[in-house]
């Protein structure tokens, strides 16, 4: 089991392009990954910068038949939060811890999902594997119907 977050990474450009995805994936993810390959499976969803073919070269190489995606060894089912832990989960958590003041400036609003995202220890992210599972295995049984998913707490 993966103990632990990786991020925040923020983004300084305005415009998130395939190269720039592509950067964060070669100069930050994939370095922290190395100690979990060959078994890590790579999930994005099917934001255009995760479709260009620079980044889709990169995952087929760094993660060949292991990656999550759009039409790419593991088809990623287009429209589906509700089995994706950072959209069930993670970014709810965070706002919820984030926003419980008013922010400062930017400074203060990258601190405070820093230090959000540093409250998700082991026992939360196990809970939260525990969650996907149910829901892979719900999607499994109504063959993919759509179910009401309530907010999981923490």
């Amino acid at each position: 089991m993966y103990n632990r977050t990786i991020g925040p990474f923020f983004f300084n450009e305005a415009t998130i392009t395939a190269d720039v995805y592509r950067n964060l994936l070669t100069e930050y993810v994939a370095p922290q990954l190395i100690d979990l390959q060959p078994t890590i499976i790579f999930q994005q969803d099917g934001a255009p910068p995760h479709w260009g073919r620079h980044v889709r070269q990169f995952l087929n190489q760094t993660f060949p038949d292991r990656w999550i995606g759009r039409d790419e060894p593991i088809p990623w089912p287009p429209r589906s939060p509700d089995i994706t832990p950072l959209d069930f989960f993670l970014w709810g958590y965070v706002k919820d811890i984030v926003y419980q003041t008013k922010i400062r400036d930017i400074a203060d609003l990258r601190q405070r999902i820093r230090n959000a995202i540093a409250t998700v220890d082991e026992a939360i992210l196990q809970r939260t594997l525990q969650e996907t599972e149910y829901r892979l295995d719900v999607l499994r049984a109504t063959n993919g119907a759509h179910i009401e998913v309530y907010k999981i707490t923490v």
